[in-house]
């Protein structure tokens, strides 16, 4: 697996995954570490666990999957669009070293049967932040600082899981059919995920 979670992020084995609600005001430090884990506990999950956190209500969830010659593509996309962010806007945060970020607001998960090899995740990683980029473009989301096109949120999140095959796949570009539908299923998820934002803020 490879991802930007907050919990045990970058390239790993994990034999679980979560995405959990908090409050709004909360903070990705070491603290969320320990809250992760202690949610984790409470869940009886044992064995290694990577763990995003998000303020986006878990109402926004979609899902969208695929089944092409053989190869299985789930994604699951959970968002909010509090501080959606055009990229290169001024950042809150100065100092080039901070370790302590807001919570994420989109937050992507795919997982296949195929098994990538690592230039292939982290091309997925780029095809699918393309696609939720492509998604927020064709919804018009600004970026309340730029007034442009936003490119994703301050707070974004993604994580890639690694099938076992028998399928490999060495590619995952734009010219080739895994990146294809792992593009548009992340397109189509982020969308209707947005979409459910934009119909339910006011209330939420």
């Amino acid at each position: 697996m490879i991802s930007s979670a907050v919990l045990n992020g970058g390239m790993t084995y994990a034999d679980h995954i979560l995405n959990i609600n908090v409050g709004s005001n909360s903070t990705c430090t070491a603290a969320a570490d320990e809250s992760l884990l202690q949610y984790s506990q409470n869940l009886n999950l044992n064995g290694a666990v990577v763990g995003m956190m998000t303020a986006a209500s878990m109402k926004s969830f979609r899902l969208e999957q695929a089944t092409v010659q053989g190869v299985e593509i789930v994604v699951l996309v959970t968002s909010g669009l509090s501080n959606p962010r055009h990229v290169g806007d001024h950042a809150e945060h100065r100092e080039m070293t901070t370790s302590t970020t807001d919570v994420g607001t989109i937050n992507t998960i795919i997982l296949t049967s195929a098994s990538l090899t690592e230039a292939a995740l982290v091309e997925a990683l780029m095809i699918a932040t393309e696609a939720k980029t492509a998604a927020l473009i064709d919804a018009e989301v600004l970026s309340p600082i730029s007034q442009q096109f936003a490119t994703g949120t301050g707070t974004d999140a993604i994580a890639i899981v690694n099938g076992h095959g028998p399928e490999t796949v060495h590619f995952c570009g734009k010219h080739v059919l895994f990146g294809e539908i792992l593009g548009r299923l992340v397109k189509d998820a982020v969308a209707a995920s947005i979409s459910w934002y934009f119909d339910n803020k006011k209330v939420c």
